[in-house]
């Protein structure tokens, strides 16, 4: 009812300003309900949210509207607003350097953080003329943490933590870890870290996975502190494994000849059941041959020759799949048989 008694108003003040705080919250029918008005121009809009705009309000309200991003104070602007801050509060004690830098890491680019952080000294303050490093430390014990499951940064600390692990970074990727540590959330980072095991570890260390995934169980059954033991000792792991994309590269290299229409019947030999076709050559059982292969047709005979894993020499193991993966193309060329 509010809402519609500014729209209302606004037929006869056209430049109306409405300050939608937290916009992501709005149901997205009451975002479609501010369509035509913004696009009428009745109202101006101004809508403030810590979510990625483009995942949380409606595309067609979004696509009306220009978007700013505000990044992070600096040290330099968070120093700015500390001394407005003493000012407007008419505190009569003054900082030493230590202390100023002391409260400005602590707010970690977070205005809010700071101004609060003011306030709570001024509030234990007695006869202090002068508020030290020690005194701050006393009263502020804990940075502002800007880490929330729901928001960007979540997800950008879980790209942060995926990329320096994929790099062999060790210390970004405990960096990392411990700030998503901080969410007690152990569920997107679970998945991520089985992500990152398979997409660029995989075949270069195959022991990593089930490693992985006895680290992930205990962390989530030990819960916060103890969860970055497990989780701690299995991301050095991981940084510091050798690397392979081949698998990856491989199926993607699959799937692209499936989209775009590169297949074919399978053969006859490989069907599940004989179809007493004259033209059906009898499936060759590997087993049954030297080094378990025989040279017979798998792929349909369109891309019969198709080619997707190319091993890469990233460990003892993938170098001997590469040696596998190459006497089984030479075999193919010029023998029925491994020999």
């Amino acid at each position: 009812a509010a809402l519609k008694d500014i729209i209302a108003s606004a037929e006869a003040n056209p430049q109306t300003l409405v300050i939608i705080d937290e916009i992501h919250r709005m149901k997205k029918d009451i975002q479609d309900y501010l369509l035509p008005h913004v696009e009428k121009g009745r109202i101006t809009m101004l809508g403030i949210t810590t979510v990625n705009p483009y995942h949380s309000v409606n595309p067609a309200v979004r696509s009306r509207c220009l978007v700013f991003k505000l990044d992070s104070l600096t040290d330099a602007d968070l120093n700015i607003l500390l001394d407005r801050a003493l000012n407007f509060l008419n505190l009569k004690f003054i900082l030493t350097n230590e202390a100023r830098d002391y409260l400005v890491k602590m707010a970690n680019g977070e205005a809010r953080s700071l101004i609060n952080m003011v306030e709570a000294i001024s509030f234990a303050v007695k006869d202090e003329k002068e508020i030290t490093l020690e005194f701050a430390k006393e009263i502020i014990q804990k940075p502002s943490i800007n880490i929330d499951k729901n928001e960007d940064n979540y997800y950008d600390t879980l790209s942060g933590l995926h990329k320096s692990i994929r790099g062999s970074d060790v210390d970004a990727s405990l960096h990392y870890l411990a700030k998503l540590l901080m969410a007690e959330d152990f569920l997107p980072l679970v998945r991520r870290l089985y992500c990152i095991c398979y997409e660029d570890i995989s075949l270069a260390n195959p022991a990593m996975g089930p490693k992985v995934r006895a680290a992930c169980e205990a962390a989530l059954e030990l819960g916060m502190p103890e969860a970055r033991l497990p989780l701690s000792s299995i991301v050095i792991d991981m940084a510091l494994s050798p690397k392979s994309n081949s698998s990856l590269l491989a199926i993607d290299a699959a799937i692209k000849d499936i989209k775009e229409g590169r297949s074919g019947n399978i053969p006859l030999n490989l069907k599940n059941t004989y179809s007493f076709d004259p033209r059906q050559k009898p499936y060759l059982y590997p087993h049954d041959y030297p080094g378990s292969w025989v040279k017979q047709q798998y792929l349909p005979d369109p891309i019969k020759d198709a080619s997707y894993y190319h091993p890469k020499e990233s460990s003892k193991y993938e170098i001997a799949l590469k040696e596998r993966y190459e006497a089984i193309q030479k075999a193919k060329k010029s023998y029925k048989t491994l020999l």
